[in-house]
């Protein structure tokens, strides 16, 4: 959360404070031998202010911008310093108004981000003053506060621009520790999840192959067989199984066939329900065939189609075998089936 003074607020007292400029000039008007000149200025200066605390979604002032507060800037003294006596410059008043208003339209410059416009106006302010009526007029008219401002503004806005980018690199590093602490915990609760898995399925051959100290009958031996098969079907095809998928697949490979599961991310985008439609298909598929080869996999997003199931049934060249040849082993697809993501409406 972002504590700090309303915006607005800050543009409020900015434009009353330039406003104040004017309203001296325009009580100064008597001390003039013309007023035209000094309402020519009053009316740039007001139009660059008001253009300058415009909202705007940048913080950082367009260079045409800039550039207009420059040129008025520029044009602000020799409009008003024609009509304005220098050799009365202690007695003029408020009629040097025009000093403290180039230091707020400047301080503006560079409080959005365009400190080489602001030290070029008011280095060009230094100049006329000094041209003008000489050195002294530097302190008589205030000179030195308003590059004072300039300064400060320009010392403040850096140093905001540095906290604001030092706060959005600490936020990045603050979101990839957390994103790497739940990274992590996803990791550890995977492999937590996998070894009760592991540790449920095979507890009980585990105790046997300890009683029998591990002489074990072909039978079992089969049976260990096909629980790392099941185990490497929870590394493999993660999101491919539920409780009759596993249930059919034993099945299978008690009874001899090699089953494959592969799960690449292709149901991640499923609902419940679908995902659910989709697995109890493809336990039906595979409980209703005999293949000898089972291969499930997952296909990509994108695609109408969630699971692929390819059955192949091995079958031996029987002339091989009657002429005295190696039995030649080929394989015949028993099953093609391509299960929908999602069903068919009318």
């Amino acid at each position: 959360m972002n504590i700090g003074v309303p915006r607005y607020l800050i543009v409020g007292m900015a434009a009353l404070f330039s406003a104040y400029h004017v309203v001296l000039g325009l009580s100064s008007l008597h001390v003039v031998s013309m007023p035209g000149p000094v309402v020519a200025a009053m009316g740039l200066y007001a139009v660059a202010t008001t253009v300058s605390l415009l909202p705007s979604k940048s913080i950082q002032m367009p260079i045409w911008m800039a550039a207009f507060n420059l040129a008025v800037v520029i044009a602000m003294p020799l409009l008003v310093t024609a009509v304005l006596d220098p050799a009365r410059v202690g007695g003029l008043g408020y009629g040097t108004w025009y000093v403290a208003a180039i230091g707020t339209l400047m301080t503006v410059t560079a409080t959005r981000r365009r400190p080489a416009f602001a030290w070029t106006g008011v280095g060009f302010l230094l100049a006329h003053t000094v041209f003008w009526a000489g050195p002294a007029a530097l302190v008589w008219l205030g000179v030195g506060g308003s590059v004072t401002w300039v300064a400060v503004s320009h010392i403040l806005s850096r140093a905001m621009a540095k906290a604001t980018k030092d706060a959005r690199r600490f936020a990045l590093a603050e979101r990839e520790a957390t994103d790497w602490q739940a990274a992590q915990e996803a990791h550890v609760f995977e492999r937590q999840f996998r070894l009760g898995q592991t540790s449920s399925m095979a507890l009980a051959m585990l105790r046997q192959i300890e009683v029998s100290g591990g002489d074990l009958t072909e039978e079992e031996r089969q049976e260990c067989l096909n629980l790392e098969g099941a185990i490497r079907d929870e590394i493999r095809g993660r999101r491919l199984l539920n409780d009759d998928v596993r249930e059919q697949v034993m099945i299978a490979r008690r009874r001899g066939a090699t089953v494959t599961l592969l799960d690449e991310g292709g149901l991640d985008d499923l609902s419940e329900s679908d995902a659910a439609r989709v697995l109890n298909a493809l336990a039906d598929a595979i409980r209703d065939t005999d293949a000898d080869k089972l291969i499930a996999r997952t296909v990509p997003e994108g695609s109408e189609v969630a699971v692929t199931l390819v059955g192949l049934r091995s079958r031996s060249d029987g002339n091989a075998i009657d002429l005295g040849q190696e039995a030649v082993v080929d394989d015949e697809v028993a099953v093609w089936l391509e299960i929908p993501r999602t069903t068919a409406r009318a």
